[in-house]
C-alpha cells in the first residue's frame, strides 16, 4: 500500500500540471459559453416566494430589495420586529406582492422550524431560501477568558443555517429550489482576531459543498462569498479592530444584486467584489507568502473583543484586552 502511495506521489503532480496545460483553455472556453448560456435562461423569480434570514439590515435587507424588484414574495426573519416592518413597506413598494415578517432567532432551533412552517403555510411553496444571518466578534484567541462567549456566534453563523435548510428541504424539493448561503472570503483567506468567525463561514461552506453533492439537481446551492460590504457589521469600529482600512468596501445594494443575479444563474460560488478572488489564487499558488496568516498577523495588534451584531446593537465591546 505504502508503494502505491508513493508512486502516486510521484506520478499526480506532473500528470495534473501536464493535464492542466491541455485542458484548462478548452474548459475556460465552456464556462465561458455555459455563463452566457445561464445568463440568457436565467431563472425567473416573479411569483416565487423567497425566505431571507437576517433581513433587517445589512446584505439580508438588500437582498429582499432586489428579489423585491424582481417580483418575488418575500418572508422576513430576523429578530428586530420594527426593523424587519419597515424592510417589508419597502419591499412592497418596489414591486413585491406580498410581504410577511417574522421574529425569530435563527441559533433557536424551534424558531426556524417555526419560520419555515409559517412561510409555507402562507404562501403554500418555497422557491429561494436565504440563509443570511450571522454576527461576528472580533479578538485574538489568546485574550479570549471564556470560549463560551463564542457559542451564539456559532449557534448563529453555522448552526442556524443548517436549521434552517433542515426543515426547508421537503419544501425545496418540491419546487426543485434554490439555497443561497452567504458564507465570507474569511472562511479561506484568514485574518487574524477573527479566528471564530473564519471558522464559523469554513464550515458553512464545507456544509453546503457536501449538500450539494448529496441534493444533486433536485436542489441548486450558491455560497456566497462576500469580501468587505457596507453593513452594520462591518462599521469603522470593526475596520479600525481588524485593521483592514486599506481594503475597500463595496456598496451593500451591488453586492445583493449581483447576489441574485448569480443565484438565477444558477452559479455554484459568487464572490463579491469579483476582484477578490485573485486572491484566493494567490493564495492558492502561494501559501507562505502576503497572504499567509502569519504576514497579515504582523499588522495587527491586540485589542478588545467587539461584538457586531445585526439583529442588535451595531458595536458593544465586551471585554477588555488584557495587560502584557
Amino acid at each position: 500500500m505504502d508503494f502505491i502511495h508513493n508512486f502516486l506521489n510521484i506520478l499526480l503532480p506532473p500528470l495534473t500540471f501536464l493535464l492542466l496545460c491541455f485542458l484548462l483553455p478548452p474548459y475556460l472556453a465552456f464556462k465561458c459559453l455555459h455563463y452566457i448560456k445561464r445568463s440568457i435562461f436565467r431563472e425567473n423569480v416573479a411569483g416565487k416566494v423567497v425566505l431571507i434570514t437576517g433581513a433587517s439590515s445589512g446584505i439580508g435587507e438588500y437582498l429582499a430589495y432586489e428579489y423585491a424588484r424582481r417580483g418575488a414574495s418575500l418572508a422576513l426573519v430576523a429578530r428586530r420586529e420594527g426593523r424587519l416592518k419597515e424592510v417589508a413597506v419597502k419591499a412592497r413598494e418596489l414591486g413585491s406582492p406580498d410581504v410577511i415578517v417574522i421574529c425569530s432567532d435563527v441559533s433557536k432551533v424551534e424558531d426556524c422550524k417555526r419560520f419555515v412552517d409559517e412561510t409555507f403555510n402562507h404562501f403554500g411553496r418555497l422557491d429561494h431560501l436565504v440563509n443570511n444571518a450571522g454576527i461576528t466578534k472580533v479578538s485574538m484567541f489568546e485574550d479570549v477568558n471564556s470560549i463560551s462567549d463564542f457559542h451564539s456566534l456559532m449557534n448563529i453563523n453555522f448552526w442556524g443555517s443548517l436549521y434552517a435548510t433542515h426543515f426547508a428541504v421537503p419544501h425545496l424539493r418540491k419546487s426543485r429550489g434554490q439555497i443561497i448561503v452567504i458564507s465570507s472570503t474569511a472562511g479561506w483567506l484568514t485574518i487574524p482576531k477573527l479566528s471564530f468567525y473564519n471558522a464559523s463561514k469554513a464550515a458553512l461552506t464545507s456544509l453546503f459543498d457536501t449538500l450539494r453533492t448529496e441534493f444533486g439537481s433536485d436542489i441548486g446551492i450558491t455560497i456566497v462569498n462576500p469580501g468587505i460590504i457596507e453593513s452594520e457589521m462591518t462599521q469603522p469600529e470593526f475596520i479600525s479592530e481588524t485593521r483592514m482600512e486599506f481594503v475597500p468596501a463595496e456598496s451593500t445594494e451591488t453586492c445583493a444584486k449581483a447576489i441574485v443575479s448569480g443565484a438565477c444563474r444558477g452559479e455554484r460560488y459568487v464572490t463579491e467584489p469579483s476582484w477578490v478572488r485573485v486572491l484566493f489564487v494567490l493564495k492558492l499558488l502561494c501559501p507562505e507568502g502576503a497572504f499567509s496568516g502569519e504576514t497579515i498577523q504582523g499588522i495587527l495588534y491586540q485589542g478588545p473583543i467587539v461584538v457586531v451584531d445585526r439583529p442588535g446593537v451595531a458595536v458593544k465591546p465586551i471585554q477588555e484586552p488584557l495587560s502584557p
